[in-house]
């Protein structure tokens, strides 16, 4: 399970509410196409997003007050389920402020958090927290640094985000 993400102009967003089936042409082309290209991510967490949210909310599964606790797991669903739930939309208002609340985080603070004996009680994904190698510094902290750039360019640009764990 992979997090990918993709930030929305305003025709965009649109287009996601008028039609709800279009989110799939937006995070994965057009599949019926052989020939179509699969479009990049703009967001691409690998397998991170479950420990980065845990650092974010102290919780597997929970968004929590903290509006940090958003970035991966928040927003309404939106689409067919992809297999591991719909995609989820963020409009622009709750962009800027997670990009605000990611803004405030430092990776210190963060790595305060990082506990690889609680993370595997918590079952966060994927199990490698207790494998001996940092894996805060080399895994977490550089996908986090993504995250937050993420953040901060879709709510420059007054832009939703589409996020779909796929």
């Amino acid at each position: 399970m992979v997090l990918v993400g993709r930030r929305l102009s305003a025709d965009e967003l649109q287009a996601v509410l008028e039609d709800p089936a279009k989110v799939d042409d937006l995070l994965y082309g057009d599949l019926d196409d052989d020939q179509a290209e699969m479009p990049e991510p703009e967001l691409d967490l690998d397998k991170s997003w479950h420990g980065i949210h845990y650092l974010l909310t102290g919780t597997a599964w929970e968004t929590g007050a903290d509006p940090a606790g958003a970035a991966i797991l928040g927003g309404e669903e939106i689409g067919a389920d992809g297999g591991y739930g719909p995609a989820r939309l963020l409009r622009p208002e709750a962009v800027r402020t997670i990009a605000a609340a990611l803004d405030g985080l430092s990776i210190e603070s963060l790595r305060a958090r990082f506990d690889p004996q609680a993370m595997t009680a918590a079952d966060i994904y994927p199990t490698i927290w207790m494998d001996g190698a940092d894996e805060f510094d080399s895994y977490l902290a550089p996908h986090f640094t993504e995250l937050r750039r993420f953040y901060q360019t879709a709510a420059a640009g007054r832009q939703a985000v589409l996020l779909a764990i796929t």
